[in-house]
């Protein structure tokens, strides 16, 4: 009579310990290999299925914790320590803070799915492998996609890991107004791809996250405004810095920007030197985006005091030489002599 239910008389395989063990009870083959088919495979298939939960747990959790410094920030919150003036400010913070954890739960959420798209291939092919598939073609065609992956989409791998990056690490988001080199303006769009700008003149720029080299964001956490004045060499230095500083402190007491300035104004004193004039400098901290219109106002202010006290803004300096030319008609003078000098000479 054949084998029973289609199983093999041989002896079991080195690594069926199950098998093994029965054989070694029962001394009976054909009862050792169906105990090793009924009861050691399903136990396999179950330890890589808690095997699987377990670790896909673990890596889950790891995910969350990212997740979570990613809703923090990079940078740490600095306007909180400005009190009643900071309130416009914390708003604003506020929205950041939301738009951040929106982003930072997306990422989350994405990266959950492909670790558990992975780790089900992996666990499916040990499983296939427990069920007796031959599983060397398998890994083979993996390794082949994934060769011809890595030489095919090595820019748009390299796009997404720059964009996963950037956003975990809250470089930008939706809003800022950034410099990436190439183009710079007001984000508009953030992908693991491609970040979508609009630039002042309302051109819309589309970059590569992976061509993008550094970024510069004028638009996180705070901003400041500078502004450079320059006043004529025979100016009294000290009253200038004296006026300047009046107006930017006037403007730090406006009620109209309590929470858009956020620390009292500086003025550095001389800049430099240039062929115009001595430039003074004057620095204002600000709320994120507001550094711009808070600089026009306070040139539109200084510009009205320096005209009432007097003190010359200077201009750019131009020296024309005009060099005169002899008219061709014009009698040649002896040197050393003059016209009315030169006696007439007497014809004889």
């Amino acid at each position: 009579m054949g084998p029973m239910l289609g199983f093999d008389d041989t002896s079991c395989d080195t690594s069926d310990a199950l098998c093994k063990t029965v054989f070694s009870w029962t001394d009976n083959q054909k009862l050792a290999n169906v105990s090793d088919i009924v009861i050691g495979k399903p136990l396999a298939l179950l330890w890589l299925l808690v095997l699987f939960f377990v670790v896909r747990w673990v890596l889950h959790r790891l995910i969350d914790r990212l997740s979570s410094r990613a809703e923090d920030g990079v940078l740490p919150d600095r306007m909180s320590r400005f009190g009643s003036r900071g309130k416009a400010a914390e708003a604003r913070d506020l929205a950041t803070a939301t738009r951040r954890v929106q982003r930072a739960k997306t990422m989350g959420d994405l990266l959950k799915s492909v670790i558990t798209g992975l780790l089900i291939a992996v666990f499916g092919t040990m499983a296939l492998s427990e069920l007796g598939v031959n599983i060397a073609p398998i890994i083979a065609s993996a390794g082949i996609i994934g060769l011809a992956l890595g030489f095919g989409a090595q820019s748009l791998v390299k796009d997404f890991l720059s964009g996963i990056f950037m956003i975990f690490e809250d470089q930008y988001g939706v809003g800022d107004v950034v410099d990436v080199g190439e183009a710079s303006g007001t984000v508009e769009a953030v992908s693991l791809r491609v970040t979508r700008l609009r630039d002042l003149n309302g051109t819309v720029w589309y970059v590569p996250n992976g061509e993008i080299l550094r970024v510069g964001n004028m638009s996180q956490n705070w901003s400041r405004a500078v502004v450079d004045i320059t006043v004529g060499y025979q100016e009294d230095l000290a009253r200038a810095e004296r006026v300047l500083r009046e107006v930017a402190h006037d403007l730090w007491d406006d009620d109209e920007y309590r929470g858009i300035i956020i620390e009292e104004p500086e003025v550095t004193g001389v800049e430099m030197f240039t062929a115009d004039g001595v430039t003074l400098r004057v620095l204002i901290k600000t709320a994120p985006m507001e550094q711009w219109g808070v600089a026009r106002t306070l040139r539109q202010r200084i510009k009205a005091r320096l005209d009432h006290e007097g003190i010359e803004i200077a201009l750019p300096q131009r020296v024309v030489w005009h060099r005169e030319e002899p008219t061709p008609d014009a009698p040649e003078t002896p040197t050393g002599s003059s016209p009315e000098e030169e006696e007439p000479v007497s014809g004889g």
